[in-house]
């Protein structure tokens, strides 16, 4: 194989879920796009670099705080804790939700060896002492260890005088949110409910 082909079914193979035969399939479709098509690809790549996670409720963003946290016409008084950015992109297609988010990067689940520390939960302890936040809607997909998960910042949450509530039911046990059609997200994030300890 020449290096250059070579070189490219490498990075490619190391992005989660493609495999040699993936890598090598596309880096061979990439060879058939137009010399400023490839151009444009690379630049977007190359952008990647800039990027950063936003202090407060870790989006993605270019610079400073995420355009969610930073919009004053959302609801500040509302967190709405998610697993993945994927989830807030997710939840924002609905366009009935209009609070703040707050991504915990993962879920508790000790056979991964991730636990409580792991995650991005201290920033939000952070954010509900400020003393600004009424509700936290726990929107982490309902699987086993979604459902650790949000118990367990639900016992952390609960000493703080907030409002605790959970996505209705519409959303099945043991589905991805980022799989979930957008108005049974929506009518979910609606819908919600208390969140039982």
């Amino acid at each position: 194989m020449v290096p250059a082909l070579a070189e490219l079914v490498e990075h490619l193979k190391s992005l989660p879920g493609i495999g040699e035969r993936t890598a090598l399939r596309l880096a061979l479709h990439l060879m058939k796009r137009p010399e400023e098509s490839l151009r444009a690809f690379g630049d977007a790549i190359t952008a990647l670099s800039k990027l950063s996670y936003c202090p407060e409720c870790g989006m993605v963003t270019a610079d400073g705080l995420c355009p969610y946290c930073s919009d004053p016409r959302r609801d500040s008084t509302r967190i709405c804790v998610v697993e993945s950015i994927r989830d807030v992109l997710s939840i924002e297609s609905t366009g009935d939700y209009k609070g703040l988010y707050h991504i915990l990067g993962g879920v508790i689940s000790p056979l991964d060896g991730i636990g409580p520390a792991d995650l991005n939960i201290s920033p939000l302890l952070e954010r509900i002492c400020s003393g600004s936040v009424s509700e936290v809607i726990l929107a982490i997909s309902r699987g086993l260890e979604g459902e650790t998960t949000s118990f367990y910042v639900a016992k952390l949450i609960a000493p703080h005088n907030v409002e605790i509530s959970a996505i209705a039911r519409g959303v099945g046990f043991g589905d991805d949110l980022e799989y979930t059609d957008s108005v049974t997200l929506g009518r979910a994030i609606i819908a919600r409910v208390p969140f039982k300890l």
